[in-house]
């Protein structure tokens, strides 16, 4: 039957102290990069105004967490397995090897994580901006080294591995054009329509609530197309970010109203039936059949 020595048992102990040591120690600078990162995270929000700047700060802040908790973790258990007797070089060593293996097995899962690192490092995508990527358009509801994740407009979130970006389109900088297409009937005059959206653009921008929201006055560019049925005139207002969608809206309900007071037709498609003539120019029999014999 084996038994312990009073030494051995001290030694025991010893190592066991010592683990203990360093998982506490591990616990304590989580806990203190945490609130340092936290307390980085209100100091600069508390010197910026912008919500473009908030939003960075944000997205950098949960970046910095994340890197830090991975950082302590590892380091804390190769430290807790050398004071048990596991010897971390073979350990390191097998990794590197494993390491090498995977990165040629998972070349798509680095291209992930180095593509995230540049995006977060230029800033192209925070977390609460409106963006494309990948034929995916929504809210950046997170941003990591590996993935960013979109909510839609449905709901739906999309998860888009970040090597898979190769061009982001994004909604939320600086500030945005509401452009507005307006389709009217070819025996409306354009200069009077033009006119009425001036009118109607002004009575906008000074309406409380969404004309805050509108840094410029309406920039009307002209005729852009004769369509089948309609002429297309072309404007646009300037915006603060994310407010482009409302602007349009509110303007096309307004402009709706104005066009109904004033008796401009807005067009739809119409469908006009040609019967033709005899060869002696007389109109031919015609009929629509709607059903029976």
């Amino acid at each position: 039957m084996n038994t312990f020595s009073f030494s051995e048992y001290l030694h025991i102990s010893k190592d066991l102290f010592h683990v203990i040591v360093i998982l506490a120690l591990a616990w304590l600078l989580m806990w203190l990069s945490r609130r340092l990162v936290r307390v980085f995270r209100n100091y600069m929000n508390s010197r910026t105004d912008s919500a473009e700047d908030k939003r960075r700060i944000e997205t950098l802040a949960r970046v910095f967490r994340y890197i830090s908790t991975v950082v302590i973790s590892l380091v804390a258990g190769m430290l807790a397995l050398s004071e048990v007797g596991i010897s971390i070089a073979p350990i390191l060593g097998a990794a590197g090897v494993v390491g090498l293996a995977v990165g040629f097995g998972a070349q798509s899962l680095i291209k992930d994580y180095f593509n995230g690192f540049f995006m977060l490092l230029e800033n192209q995508i925070r977390q609460g901006d409106v963006v494309e990527v990948c034929g995916k358009t929504g809210t950046v509801e997170d941003v990591t080294l590996r993935y960013v994740s979109l909510r839609d407009y449905e709901g739906s979130v999309h998860y888009v591995p970040n090597g898979l970006i190769t061009t982001v389109t994004n909604k939320s900088r600086g500030f945005a054009y509401a452009v507005i297409d307006v389709s009217i009937a070819y025996r409306e005059n354009v200069d009077e329509v033009i006119g009425v959206m001036r009118e109607v653009g002004a009575e906008l921008c000074a309406k409380e609530g969404v004309g805050d929201d509108i840094l410029e006055d309406i920039e009307i560019s002209g005729v852009q197309e004769w369509g089948d049925s309609a002429v297309v005139i072309r404007c646009r207002f300037k915006t603060e970010t994310l407010a482009q969608w409302d602007v349009r809206r509110e303007y096309l309900r307004c402009l709706k109203q104005a066009f109904d007071a004033r008796g401009i037709e807005i067009p739809y498609p119409h469908l006009t039936l040609y019967a033709g003539q005899n060869k002696d120019g007389s109109a031919p029999a015609f009929r629509i059949v709607t059903g029976g014999d």
